[in-house]
């Protein structure tokens, strides 16, 4: 399917990897946060994420991205570090907080279930709004949610197999339970300002109870407003002129790049097709997108967390909304041989899956 005709979208990506040390055991990143541009530490400490500035093609996307992580690792394999594609720790391991002002508010307003929230590394996708096409980006966003099955990567939680997204489970079903709209897919919305009025509503929300919790408005304030208090998987982002879209775990740096050209792709063609919700199928092609009625996009998208490309309803779903689906090779469904794992196994697969990721950095890099 080609894109539109108009400028393609610009397009850019976030990255968040665990680090271990030679043993597979996580520790902090350290002198890794400074070996590239767009490197940042995370709010717990055995993790590191890799950005990526807002890019022209593909082509350009995939450049900077590899090169980026190719200056992390080179410095990782100089202090005896490794960085692992997998959305979970896979076992019972102790994750620690980094201390901020943002995380002693977000566990008295989440309470103890935010615990999961800390076993949780993943990708966010932007894409560039178009100025008129901003609702109707964000909607077929929110329809091409469950393209997440398509990078699940690990369906481990404390030792024990979760769901196929593990991570997807985690946060939009565990983390978040006992905090309204959070961690939730939002509905289709009928214009930016209905958007707005949402992210008003919610941050009230957020203060209220971090009130309850003890914390005073003011200080909710300093670190939170409506755009950042808010943890659901799209969202029209006024700070970045993106709409983005953070439901996929961490994976490949291939499949993350096929994955956010896709639906850059798929969102483009906005541009000069027509756009309708209607019906449970859904669909796109040259001159046509039909996104499914919400109540049929979350069938889809429960499926894909719980039983990711393994159902035939999120295979056909993703394929007609225009994903390549056999191009993809969910980690989830290769390693999810046992219903236990321990800590032992666990940094075993790590360990195998940092090598994974070296043998695409480096065969990227050496084309």
């Amino acid at each position: 399917m080609s894109e539109s005709a108009v400028d393609p979208l610009r397009r850019s990506v976030e990255v968040e990897y665990w680090v271990t040390d030679g043993d597979g055991s996580l520790t902090d990143p350290g002198e890794l946060v400074d070996a590239s541009p767009g490197a940042e530490r995370e709010f717990v400490e055995p993790v590191l994420e890799v950005k990526t500035t807002p890019c022209d093609s593909a082509a350009e996307l995939r450049e900077e991205l590899y090169e980026r992580l190719g200056d992390v690792l080179s410095r990782a394999e100089v202090v005896g570090k490794r960085l692992v594609p997998l959305a979970t720790p896979i076992s019972t391991e102790t994750v620690t907080e980094r201390q901020s002002d943002r995380t002693r508010i977000q566990n008295r307003v989440i309470g103890s279930d935010f615990r999961y929230a800390r076993h949780c590394v993943g990708t966010h996708v932007h894409v560039e709004q178009r100025p008129g096409r901003e609702i109707d980006q964000y909607n077929a966003l929110v329809a091409l949610d469950p393209a997440l099955a398509l990078v699940n990567s690990s369906p481990y939680y404390d030792g024990k197999r979760l769901a196929a997204g593990a991570r997807s489970k985690l946060y939009r079903r565990m983390t978040y339970d006992d905090v309204p709209h959070q961690g939730r897919l939002w509905r289709y919305a009928d214009d930016t300002r209905e958007w707005s009025r949402r992210l008003e509503r919610r941050f009230e929300e957020f203060v209220v109870r971090a009130e309850e919790a003890g914390v005073d408005r003011a200080t909710v304030e300093a670190n939170f407003d409506p755009e950042s208090a808010v943890w659901t998987p799209v969202q029209l982002r006024a700070e970045f002129g993106t709409v983005e879209w953070r439901s996929p775990d961490c994976a490949l740096p291939s499949d993350v790049l096929r994955l956010a050209n896709s639906v850059a792709g798929v969102v483009n063609r906005l541009d000069d097709a027509a756009l309708a919700i209607e019906g449970e199928a859904g669909g796109v092609t040259d001159d046509r997108v039909v996104l499914p009625e919400f109540d049929a996009v979350l069938g889809y998208v429960d499926a894909a967390i719980e039983d990711g490309l393994d159902s035939e309803a999120v295979r056909s779903y993703l394929d007609r909304m225009g994903f390549d689906v056999d191009a993809y090779s969910p980690v989830s469904h290769e390693v999810a041989d046992r219903e236990t794992v321990t800590a032992a196994e666990a940094r075993e697969v790590r360990l195998a899956h940092a090598d994974r990721l070296e043998r695409d950095v480096w065969n990227a890099v050496r084309q």
